[in-house]
C-alpha cells in the first residue's frame, strides 16, 4: 500500500495532507525517513511513525456530524487562541479531522472523521458532492443576478462552477437565498455573493449530500449510522 494511502486510512490526515507530511520529512518507516510519494508499506509488518508517534490502522472508523456554531474555527488548534470545532468533540476518544471547512462566522453542518480516504473523495471536486447553504444577503438580487450565480461568477481564482440558486424570501431590504454548490473553494459562497454586490449577512450550511442537521442544536453532534456511512461510500465510489 502506498504510504500516503496508509496514513489516510489510519486517520492521521487526508491523503493530500499526508503527502505534505511525507514531503516535510515527518514520516518514518522502520526508523528511516521517507520523502518519496510512491513508497510502499506492508500493513501489519512495517512500523510507520509520524513525528515519532506510531501509526496503526484500525478496522473501526468514527464519523461525526457536528452542528458547528458561529465563532469556532475549523482547525485542530488555533494560534490566536480562538475556540475550535475540536473543542466541541473533546469527549470522542479518537483523533478526528474536519471534512472541508466552514469559516469562523459560518454555522452549520460539518463532518469530522478519522477516515482519510473518504475525506479526500468528499472534498475533491471530481466527485461533485453537493453542499447546500442558506445565505441572508444585503439587497434583493434581481432575476438576472440569480441566473449569473447559477451560471458561474468570475472570482480572482477563476470562474465558479455552475450552481443552483433560488430566492427563498425577502426580509425588507435583505433576501434569504438557498445555494447548492458542487465545489469547495475557500469562502466561495461569501465571495460569489460579494462579487454580485450582495454581501452575506449570515451564512449556514444545511446539507452535505443527503445529510442534514435534523435533531441537532448548535454545538451538538451525533454519530453517523452505518447506513449513512455506506451511502457516502457509494456516492464516492468506495467499497
Amino acid at each position: 500500500m502506498r504510504l500516503q494511502k496508509y496514513l489516510a486510512r489510519a486517520g492521521v490526515a487526508s491523503r493530500r495532507r499526508a503527502e505534505l507530511l511525507i514531503k516535510a520529512g515527518k514520516v518514518q518507516v522502520n526508523g528511516r525517513t521517507v520523502t518519496t510519494m510512491g513508497f510502499q508499506v506492508q500493513p501489519g509488518r512495517d512500523r510507520v511513525t509520524v513525528g515519532g508517534k506510531a501509526v496503526k490502522q484500525s478496522p473501526n472508523r468514527t464519523y461525526i456530524l457536528l452542528y458547528k456554531p458561529a465563532g469556532y474555527v475549523t482547525t485542530a488548534a488555533d494560534p490566536q487562541g480562538r475556540p475550535t470545532v475540536m473543542d466541541l468533540v473533546k469527549d470522542v476518544p479518537v483523533r478526528l479531522h474536519p471534512v472541508g471547512r466552514l469559516d469562523l462566522a459560518t454555522e452549520g453542518l460539518l463532518l469530522l472523521t478519522d477516515d482519510g480516504e473518504l475525506t479526500l473523495r468528499l472534498t475533491h471536486p471530481r466527485y461533485g458532492i453537493t453542499k447546500t447553504y442558506l445565505a441572508l444577503v444585503e439587497g434583493v438580487p434581481a432575476n438576472n443576478t440569480i441566473k449569473q450565480l447559477c451560471r458561474g461568477v468570475k472570482l480572482e481564482d477563476g470562474l465558479t462552477a455552475p450552481a443552483e440558486v433560488k430566492l427563498c424570501q425577502t426580509r425588507g431590504d435583505r433576501a434569504l437565498l438557498e445555494l447548492i454548490l458542487r465545489e469547495g473553494r475557500k469562502r466561495e459562497v461569501r465571495r460569489m455573493l460579494a462579487a454580485v454586490n450582495h454581501p452575506v449577512v449570515w451564512l449556514k450550511r444545511t446539507r452535505l449530500a443527503f445529510l442534514n442537521l435534523r435533531g441537532l442544536k448548535p454545538g451538538s453532534y451525533r454519530h453517523l449510522t452505518p447506513g449513512e456511512v455506506e451511502r457516502l461510500y457509494r456516492l464516492v465510489g468506495l467499497k
